[in-house]
């Protein structure tokens, strides 16, 4: 399966439906993208692929080297936000920093961890969800988008869809090598 698509520059929801516009221009404005780039933010989840259903964020991940550096900055510009709220956690893995808040009508998530964005599971995800939309066309964006609605989360959705067994996160992630 081939993964080509370039999710890192939003210029493509521009010329999406009424959604994805909509968020370029909430990003935009208030310029959420350039006040995180130095963390190599990549807008992930249901928007920029097409599946999202009405109470969809905007999902924005990056890369961080000093977990401090991160979080001071996310509260500097955007702890005024409404329901702002930020939180922290570590694993074997990686550190990772949470902030949710509201803009202009949707909710943002922005997610850091001090892992590479292009390799974040979040990411690989999104692109193997938006080549399998590629492949199997419209109906079966409507049925990931009907279970969605129905409570599925996405990669569960498609797992379901497709048939797959045991963990949708893992197993979806097996379909690229």
């Amino acid at each position: 399966m081939r993964l080509d698509f370039n999710f890192k520059n939003i210029e493509y929801l521009k010329i999406g439906n009424n959604k994805q516009k909509k968020a370029y221009e909430v990003l935009v404005k208030n310029e959420i993208m350039i006040t995180l780039e130095k963390f190599d933010p990549i807008l992930i989840g249901t928007i920029p692929i097409n599946i999202d259903i009405e109470n969809s964020d905007l999902d924005i991940i990056c890369c961080f080297v000093d977990r401090n550096d991160f979080e001071k900055l996310l509260t500097k510009k955007f702890g005024n936000a409404e329901r702002f709220k930020i939180w922290k956690n570590s694993s074997q893995e990686s550190e990772v920093v949470v902030a949710n808040f509201f803009v202009d009508g949707f909710e943002i998530e922005i997610f850091g961890q001090n892992i590479p964005t292009n390799k974040q599971r979040g990411y690989r995800h999104m692109l193997i969800e938006h080549k399998l939309l590629e492949e199997h066309g419209d109906e079966f964006r409507k049925r990931i988008i009907e279970l969605k609605e129905k409570g599925y989360k996405t990669e569960p959705a498609f797992a379901y869809e497709l048939g797959l067994e045991g963990n949708p996160y893992e197993t979806l992630l097996e379909l690229v090598q």
